[in-house]
């Protein structure tokens, strides 16, 4: 008998090759990507979504008998009319714009071409999306009872798992670091000022963050309670872990959260790592914190992705303007 033919799944075509760039479109994507993330530092995940969209770019470009070397301004309008043909998000169409917009910046700079054909092009309109984010009474409230866990007498068997938590969350919410910052914190993060932790965020850049005096206390008490003698891949770490890296893992402390806001009465889904981060921004700029510090502090490279929150801000302007102003304190005369 004949060996039998692979049956194709039903109800699926096969698959299409995917397009690969080759010659000077595939050599001249490739610089602009090696100076990406050795220039501008680049994380991964960045490298990696702009290797998609170009290659997305350059395949439009080739159906149409182009190059992504030689495309001009109106094959770049024609590849964005495209793009929200295929209904893309608004957020996905931004970000393809400027993975395009930087790569013909960088061709244009290191003379590969005379132009720049995505000078015309206009960003796509994101909508604003306000960020979830925790009141400062239910913060205070899931604080106070992760706090009386450390006295119940209940609670002694797993005192140094209580101990851990209260780290956790002291910190998250007195920096507003990412959960991956904070999970992966190294033991070094402490070492130059106990007042402050040195983060190293995305794309490799570092910040230092000052700590709150709870935070600071919390981290003390934790100290005493971590393992000693451990491996060397776990010894690192702030909140080393028997896991693949060697630190406690996301989704770990993102259990502990959600457990912590049953017994606060707070909907478990509304709370998470990056609510607290959220909780953090949000109560700063109610504080009247400058929107440029809170840049800083979250470790955002770009001063539009912090203001996600100026709607903190403009709720202070309106409070400002009703107290203040003599026209909102008393009705106008009419004659």
């Amino acid at each position: 008998m004949s060996e039998e033919t692979p049956k194709r799944r039903r109800g699926r075509p096969p698959a299409k090759p995917a397009f690969v760039p080759s010659g000077r479109a595939a050599d001249v994507i490739d610089a602009f990507l090696e100076m990406m993330a050795a220039e501008r530092n680049a994380a991964r995940n960045t490298l990696t979504a702009y290797r998609t969209d170009l290659i997305d770019y350059a395949a439009f470009l080739a159906k149409r008998g182009g190059s992504i070397d030689r495309a001009g301004p109106e094959e770049v309008e024609a590849y964005f009319a495209s793009v929200e043909g295929r209904g893309l998000k608004p957020a996905t169409a931004a970000r393809r714009l400027s993975a395009l917009r930087q790569f013909h910046r960088f061709s244009l700079d290191d003379g590969l071409r005379a132009d720049d054909p995505t000078s015309r092009i206009e960003a796509p309109r994101r909508g604003r999306r306000l960020p979830k984010y925790l009141t400062e009474d239910e913060v205070e409230a899931m604080l106070r009872i992760a706090a009386e866990a450390l006295t119940d007498p209940a609670g002694k068997a797993r005192e140094k798992r209580v101990v851990r938590f209260m780290a956790l969350l002291e910190i998250l919410y007195a920096t507003g670091l990412r959960v991956s910052e904070l999970v992966g914190l190294p033991l070094s993060a402490l070492a130059q000022d106990p007042r402050f932790v040195l983060v190293t965020g995305k794309g490799g850049r570092e910040r230092m963050v000052p700590l709150s005096d709870p935070a600071r206390a919390a981290i003390a008490r934790w100290l005493g309670f971590r393992p000693k003698g451990l491996l060397a891949k776990q010894a690192k770490f702030l909140f080393p872990a028997g896991t693949a890296t060697g630190h406690m893992t996301r989704q770990h402390f993102a259990q502990g959260l959600k457990a912590l806001a049953i017994e606060a009465g707070i909907e478990p889904t509304r709370v998470s790592p990056h609510v607290l981060r959220h909780a953090f921004a949000s109560h700063l700029l109610a504080h009247g914190a400058d929107l440029r510090v809170v840049q800083t502090l979250l470790g955002h490279a770009d001063i539009s992705t912090t203001e996600i929150y100026t709607h903190i801000l403009d709720e202070k302007l309106r409070s400002l303007v009703n107290r203040h102003h003599p026209m909102a304190k008393s009705p106008r005369r009419t004659s």
